[in-house]
């Protein structure tokens, strides 16, 4: 029940967030980020793109590979592409890399290790992009270290809780693979993975730096996003405001990816003394640029689904031209009540 729930929660979330800021901010900021956008930076934002799907991919590949799961380069960026359209076009944003996980996991007959891969690479991603926000969330003046500034012991709280909450899941996590549990097995099975999908010597250098280029790649669209919007403030003064609006992409309360990214980017630049409106018009842009960067995976689509159509024609085809096999007659057929032993008739010609 509770899964079938979660994903409407997902959409109503998204859906409300949107509407919020409709209310207060109008129709004009998403309207303007239609209008403010031309064929340079649209250019300019699906190149980034190119790198970013490039260096997913390849991060994906070398999780998979760790994992001893097969996954050709080439297939992994056509792949990608898809999921990156699919996370755009359809609600909840997650939906694309389901779709590229249980495909690989068929082609490759392990359907769970696959999915693992991709939550693990998709994970890395993360790990990095929450290293380098937090960073400069509290070292760069930024309305996150205002209000830290402001609520210092709330902030000793929170960190607090959140140091003995991660203390809690590593002593949880030793304790239970030392059971024998499902859940115990399920824990040693995830830490062998981690072991050897991420932190491996051979693979933890190109899947840090795959995440960091991709990470640049998202800050670069939104720097883009924000002078096509008309905004006029300097990158280290940008920089935590799109690493906070990255890192609200995270939140899985969207639709399509929309939503939470909107909603603090709007807040972010209120808060920074901007303009709130700007903000939320710069993230429109952002959005919209990421779809255009997908739109490869659209085009994957059509091509394998003409593949999947002519496979299927060429295969009625065959089978209609196919001659019906004869039926053999046997001599039992030709005399009946006659009984026949090979061996006595080669007997008698002598053979």
């Amino acid at each position: 029940m509770t899964r079938s729930i979660w994903p409407w929660l997902r959409l109503l979330g998204g859906a409300a967030i949107l509407a919020v800021l409709l209310w207060r901010l109008g129709t004009g900021a998403f309207l303007d980020g239609v209008r403010v956008i031309d064929a340079p930076a649209v250019l300019t934002a699906f190149g980034i793109g190119v790198v970013t799907t490039v260096f997913s991919a390849w991060r994906w590949c070398l999780v998979a590979r760790g994992l001893g799961l097969r996954l050709s380069f080439r297939g992994a960026v056509a792949d990608y592409y898809k999921a990156l359209f699919l996370n755009a076009a359809l609600p909840g944003g997650v939906l694309g890399d389901v779709d590229r996980a249980v495909k690989h996991g068929k082609d490759e007959g392990d359907v769970g290790r696959s999915v693992r891969a991709v939550v693990l690479e998709r994970t890395a991603g993360q790990i990095v992009l929450i290293g380098v926000g937090v960073t400069v969330l509290v070292t760069v003046p930024s309305p996150v270290l205002t209000l830290l500034e402001r609520h210092g012991a709330v902030a000793a709280v929170v960190t607090a809780a959140i140091a003995g909450a991660g203390v809690l899941v590593l002593l949880a996590c030793r304790k239970l693979r030392q059971g024998g549990s499902k859940v115990a097995a399920a824990v040693r099975t995830g830490v062998a993975e981690i072991r050897t999908g991420l932190l491996a010597r051979r693979n933890w250098p190109g899947i840090t730096l795959a995440s960091t280029v991709v990470l640049l790649g998202h800050l670069a669209t939104f720097v883009v996003a924000a002078r096509v919007a008309g905004s006029a403030a300097s990158l280290a003064a940008l920089a935590p405001l799109m690493l906070l609006a990255l890192l609200a992409m995270s939140l899985p309360l969207n639709i399509g990816g929309w939503g939470p990214r909107e909603a603090v980017t709007a807040w972010a630049f209120g808060a920074a003394g901007l303009s709130a409106t700007q903000g939320l018009t710069i993230a429109v842009v952002y959005g919209l640029f990421a779809f255009v960067a997908a739109l490869p995976g659209a085009a994957i689509l059509m091509v394998r689904a003409v593949v999947r159509l002519r496979a299927a024609a060429r295969s009625r085809a065959v089978r209609a031209v196919m001659p019906i096999s004869p039926v053999p007659v046997l001599p039992a057929d030709v005399f009946p009540g006659a009984s026949f032993a090979p061996g006595r008739e080669l007997a008698r010609t002598g053979a």
